[in-house]
């Protein structure tokens, strides 16, 4: 789906009409601002934003620069580059000759060199020690000319520090074959780790290898930036897709979330259905096993004969409830039958209860007595 809006984007164009405002293109408006992160929705929802882009996409370029500017950003850079070439050119000079000079030093720890290349090389390192203190003692243009001198020496006094004529005439005749030698040995170097198999061939080879090297890493640097180009533009379009992505995958959750919901709401009644009747049905199971154990509980407790004297006893006990009954149902007809002589019988029965009560008392009494006198 990302693909074919970017496709949309890039293969026509597409209109947005603001209030009152005409009628303005979004793809020239997207291609003048590559380096926002905008996009067709944000131009569509707002027209009025969109017209202000267009309009001032025709007063700057791609990198929001006015022609004014460009022109002198471009000025500075190409003075900028003149100065780094210089400097460059000095400072790749400098330490090629004190490369040399820390290579005669090696050599001559480790073996016996020439007079004349000895004072070749302390003639290189006292002249290039004195240059650097004349260029430090020499007051810079933005250097305040009041400022005193370091440790009170002027260039002139430095410079009387120079060698003699005639070894600083010697050492310029033999330096540019020196410094010839020294970056011949520095570029078969270059070219053995670029191209380690042009190690071993004759000097005539690598120097004519040497020839096309300049040019081959040219290209190499190139292709190098070219490939650095394409994969920012790479990154660049694999963020818009992966905002795409992920709001269209934010969409598609969202739907699947309303139907598993409206899914949830319609399956939950006969979800719950069929769960009561699992458990109604658990239930019956457990109360059928609960009996079954009470069962065997009793079959293993009461043998025949407990059960036989079981009955007779149920029998007599029955028995007596129903003589029991028939005595309660008569003693409730004398109660029934008595009541209708009123409160006075109520009377003369409850002292005939506390009369016949003291009877009792004073017969247990008597029969207790009677027992100690014997």
């Amino acid at each position: 789906m990302c693909q074919m809006r970017h496709r949309r984007l890039t293969g026509q164009h597409i209109c947005v009409e603001p209030k009152n405002a005409g009628i303005f293109f979004i793809l020239p408006v997207l291609a003048s601002f590559p380096l926002c992160q905008l996009t067709e929705e944000d131009l569509t929802q707002h027209p009025l934003f969109c017209k202000l882009l267009a309009t001032l996409s025709q007063h700057v370029d791609r990198t929001g620069l006015t022609v004014t500017l460009k022109r002198e950003l471009e000025k500075a850079e190409r003075d900028l580059q003149t100065q780094r070439l210089s400097w460059l050119c000095s400072e790749s000079m400098y330490r090629l000759l004190q490369e040399m000079i820390q290579e005669h030093c090696v050599r001559k720890h480790h073996s016996t060199v020439a007079p004349e290349d000895d004072t070749f090389y302390e003639t290189v390192e006292q002249c290039l020690v004195v240059a650097q203190c004349v260029r430090q003692l020499n007051p810079s243009a933005t250097a305040s000319q009041d400022q005193p001198p370091v440790l009170g020496l002027s260039a002139q006094q430095v410079l009387e520090l120079m060698p003699q004529e005639q070894d600083v005439w010697k050492m310029k005749q033999r330096l540019p074959r020196e410094l010839e030698k020294h970056l011949k040995k520095k570029c078969f170097s270059v070219l053995s780790y670029y191209q380690p198999e042009w190690e071993d061939e004759s000097e005539g080879l690598k120097n004519m290898k040497l020839s096309h090297l300049s040019g081959l890493l040219e290209r190499e640097r190139k292709r190098a930036e070219s490939l650095k180009e394409k994969s920012r533009e790479s990154a660049s379009l694999l963020q818009r897709q992966t905002h795409c992505y992920l709001s269209e995958l934010l969409g598609c959750i969202q739907i699947l979330q309303s139907l598993i919901l409206d899914h949830r709401l319609k399956a939950q009644k006969e979800l719950d259905r069929k769960k009561i009747d699992y458990f109604e049905a658990k239930c019956e199971i457990i109360m059928q096993k609960i009996r079954a154990e009470m069962l065997e509980i009793q079959l293993d407790t009461y043998t025949a004969d407990t059960i036989s004297a079981h009955k007779k006893i149920r029998e007599k006990l029955e028995t007596e409830l129903n003589a029991s009954q028939l005595e309660k149902q008569s003693v409730e007809c004398k109660l029934s039958s008595f009541e209708i002589f009123g409160k006075e019988f109520e009377a003369l029965a409850e002292e005939y209860s506390r009369l016949r009560q003291e009877i009792d008392t004073k017969s247990w009494a008597l029969k207790e007595f009677s027992q100690h006198t014997d």
